[in-house]
């Protein structure tokens, strides 16, 4: 049972105050999220190249992380601003017979290394995402990625060492754990409008083949 004595001896700000320094913190984040326009086009790029040339798109975080990774692989496989075919994706936080096994026998640290080794090709695009930059089995499963020669995509905030070890960096200028996550869906939702957009147009950047997605 809660002690309301402890709530009741503590002024908190009201809701209405607490709101209102929520939204502008937030929307004075998400304007200079304009500033990674040109990594969020090579981040789609690099999607909409992988998948007209038959690969897929894998996804890993932890906690609020893997929740993103996951929502943002459901967009991908169902579908976002249009009818279209199912694009081919998959985050590494679900099957928690394989994470619980992983965990156990090897370590958690190396949860998404051991996925990615099983699972991703040189085809592929291979996208982490952690608030802090520093989660030792999201970099653990980055660098098996660029073992293998896959793209490599980072969400993260301002520190850590993830934006410096992927090929594309999205990382949210800000330390503040719920502002970052919220940056990193709305930024992950722009990554799947802009692949969606890119596939439909037919564009695609070096290396990318004919059409293959029917949107």
């Amino acid at each position: 049972m809660y002690n309301m004595a402890l709530f009741q001896a503590t002024m908190f700000p009201s809701i209405t105050a607490i709101l209102k320094q929520e939204i502008t913190e937030a929307v004075s984040l998400h304007s200079e999220l304009e500033k990674l326009a040109p990594a969020l086009e090579a981040a789609a790029t690099h999607c909409a190249n992988a998948l007209r040339n038959g690969g897929k798109i894998v996804l890993f975080g932890n906690g609020g992380s893997a929740a993103d990774s996951q929502h943002i692989a459901a967009e991908f496989v169902g579908r976002f601003d249009r009818e279209r075919d199912p694009l081919p994706a998959i985050s590494l936080t679900t099957n928690t017979s394989v994470l619980t096994a992983v965990g156990n026998d090897y370590a958690f640290s190396t949860i998404f290394e051991r996925q990615v080794r099983a699972l991703v090709t040189g085809k592929d695009v291979v996208i982490g995402f952690s608030t802090s930059g520093d989660s030792e089995n999201v970099l653990k499963g980055m660098k098996a990625a660029k073992a293998l020669g896959a793209k490599t995509i980072g969400f993260s905030g301002s520190g850590g060492a993830l934006k410096s070890l992927v090929q594309v960096s999205l990382a949210v200028p800000s330390t503040h754990t719920p502002r970052i996550q919220e940056a990193h869906i709305f930024l992950g939702h722009i990554l799947t409008l802009a692949v969606e957009n890119m596939l439909a147009e037919g564009k695609a950047g070096a290396g990318g083949a004919s059409p293959a997605i029917h949107l």
